[in-house]
């Protein structure tokens, strides 16, 4: 569960952060009246994004056993592919998010109430199908349909709460060490993620190695335990892996990490985004009342 309340935060605290941008300029403009056509776009993006995981779990029961875990291991390396590109483009991108987006916005205002609804649409939407794909990726590695659920809501919830004291001036965060944190810890449930996808492909005959396992500790970590279930939930750790997925795991996460902290040539330090406040040397973003 907690692997997706992460999840659910990160992503949803992101969508939340641009939600407060875009109203908080409109607010502090005098543009109130362009405000419904803004919450159109997002109440769009948001139902566009459960439309999408509802058929990625309905339409993926209909299939038989080998396609189902050939969606599954494909659409795995996909949500892995697109998280670890978004954990990299808020790094690089944060400092600017908030001009980027006002500029989008004058745009839109310029050309109409169509453009608005698309620009708030597109602006939530990518992250709304990002968390969609990657909540179902997780749900289908625990092969537990209730409490993943339950975790990424609750981080949903958690996201747009702070959301809303972002924007009422209430809480003072810090953001760059926020961000860069829970994207380490994203980068670890991915490539747990990946490794999963792997696995299926392997019982899709699509890969090799599928009895090739690196080692067995069932008997020392049971997958029924409540340590096991723990494990799995949180890093999608499987006591009986092959070695392809072995190797691919630590592929995927030994260079990742490294380039993610700067000790690859990346870059070394975060930058926080400014949702509607200032930030200072130590990166702390707050809020200020804007209404």
């Amino acid at each position: 569960m907690f692997a997706n309340y992460l999840i659910g935060l990160r992503e949803g605290l992101e969508a939340s952060l641009v939600v407060c941008i875009l109203i908080a300029y409109l607010v502090k403009t005098g543009r109130r009246d362009k405000l419904p056509p803004v919450w159109t776009g997002v109440g769009t993006a948001v139902l566009l994004s459960m439309a999408f995981g509802a058929v990625l779990q309905f339409g993926s029961s209909q299939l038989s056993f080998e396609a189902q875990e050939a969606l599954g291991g494909s659409l795995s390396i996909i949500s892995v592919g697109l998280v670890t590109w978004m954990v990299f483009w808020m790094r690089r991108t944060a400092r600017h998010l908030k001009s980027e987006l006002q500029g989008k916005l004058d745009a839109a205002l310029a050309m109409g109430t169509g453009a608005l609804v698309a620009t708030a649409f597109l602006a939530v939407g990518r992250e709304g199908l990002e968390t969609a794909l990657f909540i179902w990726t997780a749900v289908q590695a625990t092969e537990d349909g209730y409490n993943p659920i339950v975790g990424a809501a609750l981080g949903l919830l958690t996201a747009a709460f702070l959301g809303w004291l972002f924007y009422r001036g209430a809480l003072k965060i810090n953001l760059a060490k926020f961000f860069t944190w829970t994207g380490a810890m994203l980068v670890v449930v991915a490539a747990g993620v990946l490794a999963y996808g792997v696995h299926d492909l392997q019982e899709a005959g699509w890969l090799p190695g599928l009895h090739n396992l690196a080692f067995d500790i069932s008997s020392t970590i049971p997958k029924d335990s409540w340590y096991g279930t723990l494990l799995k939930g949180v890093f999608n750790f499987q006591p009986d892996p092959t070695v392809f997925q072995i190797v691919v795991w630590l592929a995927y996460l030994a260079p990742t990490l490294a380039f993610f902290f700067g000790l690859l040539g990346g870059p070394a330090k975060p930058t926080a985004p400014k949702p509607t406040g200032t930030t200072g040397s130590t990166g702390t973003t707050e809020a200020r009342p804007t209404a």
